[in-house]
């Protein structure tokens, strides 16, 4: 750990805030590296962090230890090729990543999904919702010092992960929302296979909620930390549970439904202030747990609904976008991913430029971070729930 110290004159209140009996105190000031390999960065992230004590002054996050040149990348790949590394932004939820980028170049060329597809896409990306919620739900007990709900949330995600193998063959890095559809069909009882999931899990959140939500040590960690209001959240383009959060209904999937979510009845989750200030961390923490519930009821309507019919479009070998531009964003479990496309003909796409929440969400943390102690920074940052693969690209 680095540490720069510098003294400056401060006048403290003593005797219990006796205005009164002032003095000044000489203090120092340290700058402390949190990172860039740090358990509670949620990956690899450096924040710098200037101190007085245990009083956080400022914070500035450090990137780019993890970039990988994603968007030039897709500047060199066909589009068909590029799936497999939009898998790899959030690689919590690569069913999500797959679709933004597929409805984008569908866009492009004027691709028609089948009716099938779409609900099939729906099903998993919500499948794949709630594992990435669950992953938040335990490393956030994690950073706040309870190790328990993470051993319940890798249970339940264990389920989500073999039926998602059942679909694709993989567990984790998928590529299975492909361009024009999906790669294969739903195999045979799966549809049973996920009702089954959807009758043990819904239970569990009960679970969770007496386990950790309404922990009343959980509630002190969290409650009234990490305000973000309403204003904040709009001004620094939040998206996601960490705007919701704050009470802004702002969700894709209703305000401008893409594929099939126009046919579905669901409710957008926002924060209500339950146990402190609204936009707090517990309130990010409440919308993603409520917000599985509402997967729950998604999928099982998307089941009900389900057609009969192709899986994919036919798209040609040779496939080529003609000369355009699009940008498509869809409602990932972290906030909106966005996909800019120019293209100017041919296989490869001339201009590609990914926008990942996760990334902007960040943004917000030095201000939420002044002021706060330093054993409260971890909660700050389990709150905003980054993935650096997708902050770094």
């Amino acid at each position: 750990m680095m540490t720069d110290t510098r003294t400056e004159q401060r006048t403290f209140v003593l005797a219990g805030g006796d205005l009164d009996n002032v003095a000044d105190v000489s203090t120092e000031e340290m700058i402390v590296n949190m990172g860039p390999q740090h358990p509670s960065t949620h990956g690899v992230l450096r924040i710098e962090l200037r101190t007085d004590g245990e009083i956080v002054l400022g914070a500035e996050p450090h990137l780019g230890y993890l970039h990988r040149c994603k968007e030039k990348i897709g500047e060199n790949l066909p589009y068909v090729q590029y799936v497999g590394y939009t898998d790899r932004l959030d690689y919590l939820s690569a069913m999500n990543n797959n679709f933004a980028w597929a409805t984008a170049v569908e866009k492009l060329t004027g691709i028609t999904v089948p009716r099938r597809a779409e609900f099939i896409r729906v099903i998993a990306a919500e499948l794949n919702r709630i594992a990435s919620h669950l992953i938040s739900f335990g490393t956030y007990g994690m950073d706040v010092g309870a190790f328990t709900p993470f051993l319940y949330a890798l249970r339940e995600r264990e389920y989500i992960l073999d039926l998602f193998e059942q679909l694709c063959g993989a567990r984790l890095t998928l590529s299975y929302i492909n361009i024009g559809g999906v790669t294969w069909d739903m195999p045979e009882a799966f549809a049973d296979k996920v009702t089954e999931f959807l009758d043990y899990f819904e239970p569990k959140i009960d679970e969770y909620d007496k386990l950790l939500t309404f922990n009343p040590i959980f509630i002190k960690r969290t409650a009234n930390l990490g305000v973000v209001s309403r204003q904040q959240g709009i001004d620094y383009a939040l998206s996601g549970p960490m705007i919701r959060g704050s009470g802004v209904a702002m969700d894709l999937r209703r305000d401008e439904p893409y594929s099939i979510y126009s046919e579905i009845d669901f409710d957008v989750i926002v924060g209500r202030g339950q146990v402190g200030t609204l936009g707090d961390c517990w309130d990010r923490y409440w919308v993603k747990m409520a917000e599985m519930r509402e997967c729950c009821r998604i999928i099982r309507q998307c089941m009900k609904m389900m057609p009969d019919g192709l899986f994919r479009a036919k798209v040609p070998r040779n496939f080529k976008a003609p000369p355009g531009e699009v940008y498509v964003e869809g409602e990932n479990p972290r906030g909106h991913l966005g996909f800019y496309i120019e293209s100017r003909g041919g296989p490869i796409p001339y201009r590609v430029k990914v926008r990942g929440p996760s990334f902007v969400n960040l943004a917000v943390l030095p201000e939420l971070a002044h002021g706060v102690l330093l054993g409260d920074i971890p909660a700050i940052i389990g709150s905003i729930d980054i993935v650096m693969g997708e902050v770094d690209r």
